[in-house]
C-alpha cells in the first residue's frame, strides 16, 4: 500500500501498473500535473501477512491541487500471487 501511494505521489505509472492485478488493471494511467498527494494514513488492515493470500487495507490519502484540498478514503483489496502483492480494487468512502 505504501509503495503504491508513493508511486502515485511520484507519478510512477510503471510501478502502479506492475502492482495492479491483471484482472482489474487499466491499460494506462493519466496524471494531472498540478495534483499533489500530501500524506497517507493507514486506518485499518485485515490479513495481508506473510502467510496470507489476500488482505485489505483501509486508508485516507490527502491531496492538494492548486488552492483545493481534500482526501481519498478507500478500503482496498489485495491478493498475493507468486510471492507478490497486487492491488485488485477498492471501495471509496
Amino acid at each position: 500500500m505504501r509503495s503504491r501511494y508513493t508511486a502515485f505521489a511520484l507519478q510512477d505509472a510503471v510501478h502502479l501498473l506492475r502492482t495492479w492485478h491483471p484482472t482489474t488493471r487499466p491499460e494506462s494511467l493519466d496524471f494531472e500535473p498540478d495534483f499533489e498527494w500530501r500524506r497517507l494514513l493507514v486506518l485499518d488492515r485485515v490479513a495481508g501477512g506473510p502467510f496470507d493470500r489476500d488482505g485489505v487495507v483501509e486508508f485516507e490519502a490527502f491531496w492538494r491541487q492548486g488552492t483545493d484540498r481534500g482526501s481519498l478514503h478507500e478500503r482496498s483489496r489485495f491478493v498475493r500471487e507468486d510471492r507478490h502483492w497486487y492491488y485488485v480494487d477498492g471501495d471509496v468512502h
